[in-house]
């Protein structure tokens, strides 16, 4: 028997904080809203948020696309909705990809200020323009890979905003998530003639071989997480040799979840939070299931509690937990 089905937004917003970004992406961008079916069923009934992130390479309009023998994201929300598996929720999906992949949803003076762009423009928006239990206690973020990063940094950073998090295989223990792939970064650019051939070429190539996309990877988090100027940031690796660049490592370092256990105001966040979910495959190609296990052991030894859940599956193709993630944010949320 057919269900209910909510409503699919799809608008075009307009940014002031990402106009004049560095490497001259759109400001104007999609932004996909669900609203679940009793939205418009209700006119007083006020709906917590979900803000779901897309992992690198990603749009918020991904989450609407077809998938064999798969659901989109609506789709989802409607059928855990009509099982009553999922509460009543209103799920966002921004959009945060630049010009390299994705912008770790962090401010560069190299991509541009995209946690200012979601924090003080999109959550008001949100607002502002829909029924929404405005406050931090009907919040939640979430996200897989780079998503499930910016799900767990944002919400430590701003506990005022959000009170929970679910955190799908996200980048953490930079030495293994990362590091192997910094050579592979080198050739590729190296071969190329350097940084500016190598791009020249990448964006003309119809189709990226996985090499590239490796190598664009890492080129993306420099621009991240090791940005020198406006538009300009430093490879983790000399041009010449390949050698290591310890100086702009431990830079990144800086930004890894990890690491950043040992500071007192991202400890105070999470612990302000109510709620935070992390799990991650057993068998996650990029090692991330490493680092969850190191970030929650280390949570358990500063007294932060958590929901962790290792399944049997790698790093793709997990679409699937979107399920057990929407469930347990929206009932912690309601």
């Amino acid at each position: 028997m057919p269900h209910p089905v909510g409503r699919v937004l799809t608008l075009i917003h307009e940014s002031k904080i990402l106009k004049d970004n560095p490497p001259g992406d759109p400001f104007k961008r999609k932004l996909v809203v669900y609203l679940p079916p009793s939205y418009d069923q209700n006119s007083d009934q006020k709906y917590p948020v979900i803000y779901l992130l897309s992992s690198f390479m990603g749009f918020g309009t991904m989450f609407l696309s077809p998938q064999a023998w798969g659901l989109t994201m609506d789709e989802r929300c409607d059928k855990l909705i009509s099982d009553g598996s999922m509460k009543d929720c209103i799920v966002v999906m921004p959009d945060c990809f630049t010009k390299f992949g994705g912008s770790q949803y962090i401010n560069s003076p190299a991509l541009g200020r995209y946690e200012d762009y979601l924090i003080q423009e999109i959550v008001p928006y949100i607002d502002a323009t829909y029924r929404t239990k405005a406050d931090a206690g009907h919040r939640a973020l979430l996200g897989k890979s780079s998503g499930g990063y910016g799900a767990l940094c944002l919400a430590a950073k701003y506990p005022e905003i959000f009170s929970a998090f679910y955190c799908s295989a996200g980048d953490m223990y930079f030495e293994y998530g990362y590091k192997p792939d910094i050579p592979k970064c080198y050739n590729a650019v190296h071969q190329a003639g350097g940084l500016e051939k190598f791009l020249a070429k990448f964006f003309e190539t119809p189709k990226k071989s996985g090499e590239m996309i490796t190598a664009i990877n890492i080129i993306a988090m420099s621009a991240a997480y090791s940005p020198n100027a406006i538009g300009e940031f430093d490879l983790p690796f000399d041009l010449e040799t390949g050698q290591l660049r310890d100086d702009v490592w431990n830079r990144w370092l800086q930004f890894d979840p990890i690491e950043n256990l040992k500071n007192a105001g991202f400890v105070n966040g999470l612990k302000k939070l109510r709620h935070r979910f992390l799990e991650c495959g057993s068998r996650d190609e990029y090692f991330l299931h490493i680092g969850a296990r190191i970030f929650t052991k280390k949570l358990r030894e500063i007294g932060v509690s958590f929901s962790y859940e290792e399944f049997d599956d790698g790093h793709m193709g997990t679409s699937y937990r979107y399920d057990v993630a929407l469930k347990k944010l929206s009932e912690v949320i309601s």
